[in-house]
């Protein structure tokens, strides 16, 4: 029994002197490359390596944290040119609201001006209605006078042929006050042509100024109408250049955001892997010293076999 236990031993103690030799020739080989790494000066350790991945990764972050600072502050110019634009819009609004303002008192006016026109035209028409009937009246006043003439003239003859019955002077008198009438008539009918005429004219006058009015109102409302459709275009293109920045700035934040993400993940994959690599090289120095502990104490158990086999023979 107990040469199987000592057997069962010297297996395992084969087992981990194998091991240890394992361990001791991998040790050498480290040692080896560490020596050789320490004596070439262009050999670069594994820490220098993660240290310089480490630097590469900080600059990249640096770099991408620039990146985007200067994003954001393109992103706050972009707001404010849009809050510019917005406030240009909401101007352009305002006038084109006070264009249409403008453009109705202007129909408003154009209405008004039409009106006074037709009333002109109508009032034009009323003054050569009065004028001709004025005209008839005139003619049948100056056919009443001119029979009343030709009465008087005849009354005057049969005056002549039958014995005077009036005086002279009376006759004289009678014939300076019809002549009276007919002038004072005459001025009247003069005056009246003249009043009939001076207010026609004026008419006419009105009514060139209202067909003038009218062409520069048409003028205008022409000249508003292509201010009106220009400040749209405008504000149509300013629309599409605002949406295709803000589409552009989502764009350029998204690219931003994932290259930020992958470094991220790289970053963290590379101290995963550093905690592995220091990890195991911790779980390798365990076992080592617990295969040492191990070594030394079948050392022991040997030595302490060996003399108890040794003292019999003694």
């Amino acid at each position: 029994e107990e040469s199987l236990q000592m057997w069962d031993l010297n297996k395992r103690l084969e087992a981990y002197l194998a091991r240890v030799k394992f361990l001791e020739e991998e040790n050498e080989v480290l040692r080896a490359e560490i020596q050789s790494a320490r004596s070439s000066p262009a050999g670069d350790s594994w820490r220098a390596r993660y240290e310089e991945e480490l630097r590469a990764l900080r600059d990249a972050l640096d770099h991408a944290f620039r990146e985007k600072c200067s994003a954001e502050l393109a992103r706050d110019n972009l707001y404010e040119e849009v809050q510019q634009v917005k406030s240009r819009c909401q101007k352009e609004q305002a006038a084109r609201e006070e264009a249409k303002k403008q453009l109705s008192l202007s129909r408003k006016e154009l209405e008004e001006e039409r009106r006074a026109q037709i009333w002109l035209k109508e009032r034009a028409v009323q003054l050569e209605k009065e004028v001709e009937a004025l005209l008839e009246v005139h003619e049948e006043e100056k056919a009443g006078l001119d029979q009343e003439i030709a009465s008087f003239s005849q009354s005057l003859e049969s005056f002549r042929c039958a014995p005077v019955a009036f005086q002279p002077v009376e006759v004289e008198d009678y014939s300076k006050r019809l002549s009276e009438i007919w002038k004072g008539a005459v001025e009247t009918y003069k005056t009246e042509v003249s009043q009939l005429e001076g207010s026609l004219c004026q008419a006419k006058e009105n009514l060139w100024k209202a067909v003038e009015d009218n062409q520069q109102s048409q003028l205008q409302l022409q000249h508003l109408e292509k201010d009106l459709a220009g400040l749209k275009a405008r504000k149509e293109m300013l629309e599409e250049s605002l949406a295709r920045q803000w589409q552009e700035q989502r764009g350029e934040a998204e690219k931003f955001q994932l290259a930020m993400e992958a470094l991220e993940q790289e970053k963290q994959s590379l101290r995963a892997q550093i905690a592995q690599v220091l990890e195991d090289r911790q779980q390798l120095m365990h076992l080592k010293m617990s295969l040492s502990l191990e070594v030394a104490t079948y050392r022991t158990l040997l030595e302490a076999e060996s003399t108890r086999l040794q003292m019999p023979a003694g």
